[in-house]
């Protein structure tokens, strides 16, 4: 049994490749490839590229060449509800494409299903948003593996002086659903609009919703880690990219490292 590691940039799961045993490298589409031991785990890990064709390829890869039975998306995201800072997390428990819109013929957020023609769906298909579910028990896994890392690990694996530098102190752990589009989200007017239509949204980013339609697609179970890098607003840029440099990467390992070792 093997499991898909992907995430959008390699800061975002550093330290996650450094415990990587035993690896081997292969490069496909111009990506690396990374198989190896991880936690005593078989596994694959990819630095897929930001956006949703990046990762989606980087997933149908991991199934089609190497044959994973599941796949874990883990790296920082947008905080969409307002309660959550800096250094939160979200669980993924349901996928949208926030920037998918055909209508008048689909809804707005609506993928077009397979073996569907657009001109022939007859009186009975519903026009309505795709959520793409993450599997319950890996989801359950994932959101397992965060809560102990940050009651057990989160001050002994992160210095103090960087908890201090984002005024992380204890983060909250949420399930629930996350907006995925080819968009840096930068203001409070977006994510104003985002809430309003999805009054359920915690969190925004650029690669989820694609690779839960993947798995989906193959039958594969699916589970997605988001740390919350920024507010999603005007100042989102200064908070992402200090984050990503100094915080993102030990997130990432400790709670795979928790999910490998207690829940996977």
């Amino acid at each position: 049994m093997s499991i898909g590691i992907i995430s959008a940039i390699k800061e975002e799961i550093e330290h996650v490749l450094e415990d990587l045993k035993e690896s081997s490298r292969e490069t496909i589409g111009s990506r690396d490839y990374f198989a190896g031991s991880l936690y005593d785990k078989e596994v694959v890990l990819n630095v897929s590229g930001w956006g949703k064709v990046a990762s989606a390829s980087a997933a149908t890869a991991m199934i089609m060449r190497f044959g994973v039975d599941s796949v874990i998306f883990c790296g920082a995201g947008g905080a969409a509800d307002p309660s959550l800072n800096i250094g939160d997390i979200i669980i993924g428990k349901n996928f949208v494409q926030h920037d998918i819109d055909a209508q008048p013929i689909f809804a707005k957020y609506q993928v077009s299903p397979l073996g569907i023609s657009c001109f022939k769906m007859g009186p009975e298909f519903k026009k309505e948003p795709t959520f793409f579910a993450a599997d319950p028990d890996l989801q359950k896994a994932a959101f397992k593996a965060a809560k102990n890392f940050v009651s057990k690990n989160l001050h002994d694996d992160i210095p103090t002086e960087l908890l201090k530098q984002f005024n992380i102190k204890k983060p909250m752990i949420l399930q629930g659903l996350i907006a995925t589009g080819d968009q840096f989200i930068r203001n409070a007017e977006k994510i104003d609009e985002l809430r309003r239509e999805l009054p359920d949204l915690k969190c925004v980013e650029m690669e989820g919703a694609a690779v839960a339609q993947v798995c989906m697609y193959h039958s594969l179970p699916f589970a997605c880690i988001r740390i919350i890098s920024d507010k999603a607003e005007h100042s989102a840029k200064i908070d992402f990219e200090a984050f990503i440099t100094h915080i993102a990467s030990y997130y990432s390992r400790g709670i795979i490292r928790n999910l490998m070792t207690n829940g996977s």
